[in-house]
């Protein structure tokens, strides 16, 4: 078991946390709502091709069997009656959208390494760059080959890999310690947003337009995007133009108090990442808690339009909503955890794992639940969607932050680690689903098959939340650590000019 030693956070260390400066001037704060933007856009890019894919392809359509049952499938046709254009059976259409997570595996320790050592900033534009290219290129791909389709896909997986490890290694150098739920769960509360205004838009757009719109309108999106980026945002503080000398003293001189160097990294523990408990107990959690998150977040529509029954512009729509309330959740309780950890009130792991266990298990119940509702209990279902994906959000301030508790300083190359071996239910999940559903033909024996879809999902919850509460850890790692000598020596300067303002009553951060 982990150990479970870790002190209560020091009030003189988090006294400074209140006395910020004002969120509206604030670097920090600009960099987590730059880099939403980003993942909003990445995650629109991501998503699009589960509600496009309903408009692009004709599906099998067959009357229930059960003479007890009346759940009937729309037919399946554009806005305007005509047939949908391509005829790929459910295992092709599952390989299309699980094409992306082959690419999105490969990238990210690279980026982790990159980012470590020359910055996260252009790894991160790039990154998204890159997948609005290939967005835009989709309509033209399908049309030519399916396996050109499937190529880019792939590519786009590429260029999104890099973008958590670019993230937690900015967030290294910019999130002070006692904020670091807040901040992060801001930045990386995009992606929900990105997939609750992409569902319903990509309807939208394609019951209007056609579904070659949807691509076109992301793409472009991600473009203008990566130009904002560019010109606003800045990998350190010290790098940062316009930063006031208040808030880049609070930024480092709280990673200094914490023991993290503000150098770039030069090494990696490569073994000591390899026989760490923490880090294997984040590896086991991240796989499990991502086995539900990308099923759902590829599959959702679909389950929407034939177990739910709803037609294509309530299938957008309401495959969105569980999203934004998982968007409330990662924000709020990314507050809620910071304001436990800097009242004393629970230590770092305490409130980690506590978060961490609270979403993983509410998500496993209602997704069990949500196996259970007939197409005439559409909303119920809803509602059991939402709250198991709302409730999910909770583990942003759980396991994925953790890397920045125990090990600051190669947060990055540790995310991209985790994240690469947590890929595999990217496409291992929507296999599962093809292979369930391939060869039920009606309406209940394909809500059968998401019953066990379901139940899969919910047993592996269970056993990630297990492992975190076992493995998991709040403190800075021994290996990860390093006494950054001339850079303490500067901090404590700083310290005493800061204090001298204090007596002055000057309001400091």
């Amino acid at each position: 078991m982990a150990d479970e030693s870790e002190p209560l956070l020091d009030k003189e260390k988090t006294r400074s946390s209140s006395e910020k400066v004002p969120v509206w001037a604030s670097c920090r704060y600009g960099l987590a709502i730059m880099s939403t933007l980003g993942f909003l856009n990445a995650y629109t890019m991501r998503v699009n091709l589960t509600i496009a894919l309903v408009a692009m392809v004709n599906h099998t359509q067959q009357p229930a069997l059960n003479g007890s049952e009346d759940c009937i499938p729309n037919v399946n046709v554009t806005h305007n009656n005509k047939p949908a254009e391509f005829g790929w059976d459910a295992t092709t259409q599952n390989t299309i959208l699980g094409a992306f997570y082959y690419g999105y595996i490969f990238t990210q320790i690279p980026a982790g390494w990159l980012a470590g050592r020359f910055g996260g900033k252009l790894v991160f534009g790039l990154g998204i760059l890159f997948t609005a290219v290939f967005t835009l290129l989709t309509p033209l791909a399908a049309r030519t080959a399916k396996w050109l389709l499937i190529a880019v896909r792939v590519a786009e997986g590429l260029a999104e890999g890099v973008l958590f490890p670019a993230m937690h290694a900015m967030w290294r150098s910019w999130a002070p310690p006692i904020e670091r739920s807040k901040l992060a769960t801001i930045s990386l509360s995009g992606g929900n947003l990105g997939i609750m205004l992409a569902l319903p838009v990509s309807g939208i757009l394609c019951q209007r337009f056609g579904w070659p719109v949807v691509f076109y309108s992301f793409g472009t999106l991600g473009c203008l995007w990566f130009v904002a980026w560019m010109f606003t945002v800045f990998n350190t503080p010290r790098d940062h133009p316009r930063i006031s000398d208040i808030e880049r003293e609070y930024i480092e001189q709280s990673l200094l108090r914490e023991g993290t160097s503000l150098s770039k990294t030069t090494s990696t523990p490569w073994l000591s990442f390899a026989t760490s408990v923490p880090v294997w107990g984040l590896i086991i959690t991240h796989i499990c808690f991502n086995w539900g998150t990308y099923t759902l977040s590829t599959n959702l529509p679909t389950y929407m339009k034939e177990i739910l029954l709803f037609d294509l512009t309530q299938d957008g729509f309401l495959s969105a909503v569980p999203y934004l309330c998982m968007w409330l959740v990662q924000v709020l309780g990314g507050q809620l955890a910071d304001k436990l950890r800097e009242k004393q009130l629970l230590s770092t792991a305490a409130v980690r794992k506590l978060f961490n266990s609270s979403g993983m298990l509410l998500q496993g119940v209602f997704l069990v639940l949500a196996g259970y509702v007939s197409c005439h209990q559409q909303y119920l279902g809803v509602l059991f969607l939402t709250i198991g994906i709302a409730s999910s959000g909770l583990g942003m301030s759980g396991f994925q932050i953790n890397h920045l508790d125990i090990a600051p300083r190669h947060a990055g190359v540790l995310m991209g680690i985790t994240n690469c071996i947590a890929t595999f239910p990217g496409f291992a999940g929507p296999a599962v689903v093809g292979f369930l559903t391939k060869h039920a033909k009606t309406w209940p024996s394909r809500k059968l098959q998401w019953q066990k879809m379901f139940y899969i999902a919910g047993g592996i919850y269970v056993f990630g939340t297990l492992t975190f509460l076992l493995m998991g850890s709040g403190t800075v790692q021994e290996w990860a650590k390093e006494e950054p000598e001339q850079e303490n020596k500067s901090a404590q300067k700083g310290l005493l000019v800061n204090q001298e303002h204090q007596d002055d009553g000057t309001i400091i951060t």
